[in-house]
Order: structure tokens, then C-alpha cells, then sequence
């Protein structure tokens, strides 16, 4: 075991890897998808209430707000390092 400013550090196979939890954008991956389906679903309900000329308000603003949430939380995401152990090819 190394240290290296502060942090403990574990040595395998010759690679550095830090045991203190970084934060990653992978939660927000979660919650970005969840989002984006649910911005599909009451995209394409909220179309085809207005095409067959029923009431489609409360299902519009449910779609603002959604698609709110969803422009925020890629801007929050951006803000946080790629994720972490990606497979390789």
C-alpha cells in the first residue's frame, strides 16, 4: 500500500487505484434514461390526445416538467467526470 498526497493508495499488477469513492456521473446515467423514457411516453400520449382532439393540458405540462428535469440533469452530469470501469473491446 503507497500513499500519494494524503490518499491511501493499493498497488495491483503495477496500477494506482484510489480507494476513496470518487463521485461518477453513473447515477445520473440512471436517472437521465428514466427520464428520457418517460419524456417519450408522455411525448407520444400527449400527440395523440391532441390529434384525436381530447383534452391534453395536464398531459403537456407533465411533459414540460419532465423534459425540465431531464435538461437539468444533463447539465448537471456534464459537470462530473466519464464513468469508471468501462469494458474493454
Amino acid at each position: 500500500m503507497a500513499r500519494s498526497g494524503g490518499r491511501k493508495l493499493e498497488q495491483t499488477d503495477g496500477l494506482h487505484i484510489p480507494t476513496t469513492r470518487q463521485k461518477s456521473g453513473e447515477d445520473f446515467d440512471i436517472i437521465i434514461g428514466f427520464l428520457g423514457f418517460w419524456a417519450v411516453l408522455l411525448f407520444g400520449v400527449t400527440v395523440w390526445l391532441e390529434v384525436t382532439g381530447q383534452p391534453a393540458l395536464i398531459w403537456a405540462l407533465g411533459l414540460l416538467l419532465v423534459c425540465l428535469g431531464l435538461w437539468f440533469m444533463v447539465r448537471l452530469r456534464r459537470k462530473l467526470p466519464e464513468r469508471r470501469n468501462r469494458r474493454q473491446p
